[in-house]
């Protein structure tokens, strides 16, 4: 078996980014973890995906402009690379790059340039929080930082490498659509936006609509449906009382987590998360 490669890491900040979670997910997973097909349907930051760097996958996410960013780190990444040299760290060009998207110029960036927005707007911008309002339209402020690393090539080129040296399925809908797909030889990780544990934690702003409680609830009926076709599932969420009800037919373990975006300073630091599984 192929060692991972350490430079396959997540290229954005990401709401819910697992990075410092992954020994608790490690520990979680069904045992011969790399003989499975592995499906993430909510994909994000990605973090569970490069820790693990299995060869066979299906990763989708309801965001299409964070799968486009996968997509041509894909397909174009030397393309990107030189697209993101271009950006400048001032309020007045961030401003300027955020407001693309109320636009008609929107429609006319190829999706190379899209990827390079969406990069130099989470590399640049408060806090690295991705956050659109109702019309889908990003609207995190700019974040003034000294010497942020726009371009970050080595990791660009990894991921890159990874995701054409393996069998990577990317898709961009409904999560029920690619859990579809799976049988028992598939594993699924599911990282859903979380249900809120107090209204200032509410950080379902990275895709237009948001969840609730009801999608909360389906996606437990989809879980249910995993399991009665034998099929291993992980899910992570927020450990409030709604979701332990929720799962209380399942394995439930509390992890900590040291969360470092949020809105609200007082909301950041060590914070207690569910993970959920259907096995042993």
């Amino acid at each position: 078996m192929a060692k991972n490669h350490k430079l396959v890491t997540p290229f954005l900040k990401w709401v819910g980014g697992k990075r410092q979670l992954m020994p608790s997910i490690v520990e979680h997973l069904p045992e011969n973890i790399k003989s499975y097909k592995y499906i993430e349907p909510f994909i994000g930051g990605g973090a569970v995906l490069f820790s693990l760097q299995p060869e066979n996958a299906i990763i989708n996410d309801f965001n299409e402009e964070l799968i486009n960013v996968y997509k041509v780190i894909k397909q174009s990444p030397e393309e990107l690379i030189a697209d993101l040299k271009k950006h400048k760290n001032n309020p007045e060009y961030f401003y300027k790059i955020r407001s693309l998207d109320r636009s008609e110029q929107f429609k006319k960036l190829t999706a190379v340039q899209k990827a390079s927005r969406i990069i130099y707007l989470n590399k640049t911008c408060f806090n690295g929080l991705y956050r659109v309002n109702h019309g889908g339209e990003f609207n995190s402020p700019f974040g003034y930082y000294k010497n942020p690393n726009i371009i970050n090539a080595p990791t660009i080129k990894a991921v890159s490498e990874f995701l054409n040296t393996n069998e990577i399925e990317i898709k961009s809908g409904d999560y029920t659509e690619v859990l579809k797909r799976a049988d028992n030889k598939c594993f699924v990780y599911l990282d859903p936006p979380y249900h809120p544990i107090s209204e200032s934690s509410n950080f379902t702003g990275y895709v237009r609509g948001g969840w609730n409680e009801d999608d909360q609830k389906d996606l437990k009926i989809a879980c249910d449906g995993l399991h009665k076709r034998g099929i291993k599932f992980l899910l992570s969420n927020s450990s409030s009382e709604f979701i332990k009800g929720l799962y209380k037919g399942y394995q439930i373990t509390i992890v900590k987590a040291t969360r470092a975006i949020n809105s609200n300073g007082a909301d950041r630091g060590e914070i207690e998360e569910v993970l959920v599984k259907n096995y042993e």
